[in-house]
């Protein structure tokens, strides 16, 4: 028998999305099953069928402007039911909801079913002459995964709580329900200890010393989680990346005393965080110790939580972990462990727009949908790359387009590319594929400027960007060569007695060769170095205007210590730039450094991190064209050499395309 209680009340405390037309559909993530109708409920005169928390829910109602009245004939009713039909997976966070015109009804089989379905019922409020309006609609719907999460390493960059919050709150709004929290690592130890206080000495910490939360702060954000229906997953890292601890204790943590000091420090945790996961790191490490693991683990469990280890790590059999967080390739999920899919899904080496698309477009682990054994996915960033500003590190990372293109992949699953081969390209000959990344793309952009109004999101519409790319020419080590392209532009070009292809492609960030090689592919199937391409795109602008140009050659990683390029010179590749004909020089850079240091933040090397140029576009026409040189994969200057471009016109202050612009790849005037 179902048992009928109102918990609608959570609509008052989260909705205050701006309101939208009647004409759009934004629901993000899609729900599975989705019928509109032209009904609309008005949140005017409700009654309100509750047993509990009437003053939370008339909070709501007349925040709306409406009031409650116990013989109003519109209501709004919430149901727990034993279970729902059509269901599949992860029945607990499912739900069922009608909206009708005097009548909106939600049934779930748990609390966090109707948190789930007021998401969507925020997301589903229209404006008509300044009352709300609810659209109709009939929506099953469940997610495909159970685990969809991001994390922040706050053990090397402190992260104050109050942004943590801010974030958590606005991607709950989008079913996101973990938030994976790195505590400790070798710059700090970022958790209050009472028991063992130099721990959190400044001294003891070699970045932003003296930065940490209290324990009280720790219980406060794991209240704020449970508030939000997410799960708070406490990460302390043992026995590797522990040199905090090294430092406050003149101790390994793999020896007699480490072990015996570590499980005092384990109490404190369990005590504080009320959480049923605790994760113990165990990557990156030599085991000196090979009963320290399995040690930490019983001790752990013996507090009453199940224990989270990442994978390659500490090798372990059915039984002996809760779950493992696959962080490398070589990372495998293993019957009988549930495993989080983190394989490629650190956001530190992201670019802002290609590898989007790759994260929209694959799969987790390669599955349609989650089991027993494939929980989930988070993103992480890591913060190997000192970054002192909390909106930089959102923006570097384009944390909220990723969590957003998250959201939909691990609610929806499915997903048209197989993850150990996701496509970092819209190209032309996957108009479906293309299609469904577009609407998402359109309705990630409501949500941008509106929930995330006033935020960090960089992201602009890259869909309809064109390009005609180039074969590769053979360059010998001599990045300034000169090639065909430069003199004129063909489908075909002839050079030293061989024929190069020119091919199509979308996108406004487009990687030749993926910073992980061919484990991530991208335009040219088998890249080699020592070679030059060339990319063009046709703009045509109705007028003549000036816009704004985001263009770079090098996405620069969070994670590692690159050098910032020479002055005039876009990066150490001779990468080049022309519009109309006329060389785009790059930006004065603010970094001058000759000397390789991650202690040294980033400035304005990223292109969301600095003005976009500064450009004139003609009436008419206007042609764009890259040389894109590459000669090592790896530099004493970058390690890690992304043979990539991100280019697209934008608005004079870069927030958001030009959308009066068409895009060609090749030149219309010869058509």
């Amino acid at each position: 028998m179902c048992r009928k209680i109102n918990i609608c009340w959570l609509l008052g405390i989260f909705c205050t999305l701006s309101l939208w037309g009647n004409d759009r559909d934004c629901l993000l993530p899609k729900p599975q099953q989705c019928l509109f109708c032209p009904d609309s409920f008005r949140v005017d005169k409700v009654k309100l069928v509750s047993s509990v928390l009437q003053e939370e829910l008339e909070a709501f109602v007349i925040e709306q402007g409406g009031t409650i009245k116990t013989t109003a004939s519109s209501s709004i009713v919430v149901t727990l039911c034993d279970s729902l039909l059509q269901v599949p997976v992860n029945s607990d966070e499912a739900y069922r909801l009608k909206v009708a015109t005097e009548r909106i009804d939600i049934e779930a089989t748990s609390p966090h079913g109707v948190y789930m379905a007021l998401q969507t019922l925020r997301q589903l409020m229209d404006c008509d002459s300044g009352q709300v309006i609810i659209r109709g609609c009939e929506i099953t719907d469940w997610p495909a995964f159970r685990i969809r999460g991001f994390m922040h390493d706050v053990g090397r960059t402190y992260i104050s709580l109050k942004e943590l919050k801010k974030e958590i709150e606005l991607l709950s709004r989008f079913k996101i329900n973990v938030f994976h929290w790195h505590l400790t690592e070798n710059q700090a130890w970022r958790l209050e200890s009472k028991l063992y206080p130099e721990l959190n000495s400044p001294q003891n910490m070699t970045r932003m010393p003296g930065k940490y939360y209290t324990l009280q702060e720790a219980k406060e954000l794991v209240k704020f989680c449970k508030e939000h229906h997410v799960m708070l997953i406490p990460e302390i890292d043992m026995p590797g990346h522990s040199e905090a601890f090294n430092r406050a204790f003149h101790a390994d943590m793999q020896s007699q005393k480490g072990m015996e000091i570590l499980k005092k420090l384990m109490d404190e945790v369990c005590e504080t965080f009320d959480v049923p996961y605790i994760h113990i790191g165990t990557d990156e490490v030599k085991f000196t110790n090979p009963e320290f693991v399995p040690e930490m683990v019983r001790y752990v469990r013996s507090k009453g939580k199940k224990v989270i280890s990442w994978n390659p790590g500490w090798n372990y059999q059915p039984g002996e972990i809760d779950m493992t967080q696959l962080w490398s390739y070589r990372g495998k999920a293993q019957p009988g462990i549930p495993a989080i899919d983190c394989r490629f899904h650190y956001l530190n080496h992201f670019d802002t727009y290609a590898d989007l698309v790759a994260l929209y477009n694959s799969r987790i682990y390669n599955c349609g949908q989650g089991s027993e054994d494939i929980a989930g996915s988070i993103l992480a960033i890591w913060n190997d790359r000192y970054i002192t500003d909390e909106k930089q590190i959102v923006a570097e990372n384009n944390l909220y387009a990723n969590m957003l293109a998250l959201a939909e992949r691990a609610w929806l699953g499915g997903g048209t590319c197989y993850f150990d081969g996701p496509e970092t390209l819209l190209r032309t000959e996957t108009p479906e594929t293309n299609q469904k990344f577009a609407d998402f793309e359109q309705r990630m952009l409501w949500h941008k400027h509106h929930t995330f109004a006033g935020e960090p999101f960089p992201y602009v519409r890259q869909s309809h960007v064109k390009w005609n790319i180039t074969d590769a020419f053979p360059n010998q080590g001599d990045l300034r060569k000169k090639f065909p392209p430069e003199d004129t532009e063909a489908e075909t070009y002839e050079y030293e007695g061989k024929r190069y292809q020119t091919h199509t492609v979308n996108g406004a960030g487009i990687y030749l060769r993926h910073v992980w090689g061919n484990l991530v592919p991208g335009f040219y199937k088998n890249p080699q170095e020592n070679h030059t391409a060339y990319a063009t795109t046709w703009v045509y602008s109705p007028e003549q205007q000036s816009a704004g140009l985001l263009l770079e050659f090098q996405n620069y990683s969070r994670s590692e210590s690159d050098l910032p390029p020479e002055s005039g010179k876009w990066d150490y590749k001779e990468s080049r730039a022309w519009l109309n004909g006329h060389e785009l020089l790059p930006p004065q850079w603010q970094n001058t450094h000759k000397k390789r240091s991650n202690e040294i933040p980033l400035t304005n090397e990223n292109c969301v991190s600095r003005p976009p140029l500064q450009v004139q576009l003609h009436k008419g026409w206007n042609k764009l064209m890259l040389k894109l040189p590459i000669g090592k994969f790896q530099t004493p200057q970058v390690r890690l050499v992304k043979w990539m471009f991100t280019a697209v016109f934008v608005t004079p202050d870069g927030t958001e395309s030009l959308e009066n612009l068409i895009y060609s790849p090749t030149n219309p005037k010869k058509q």
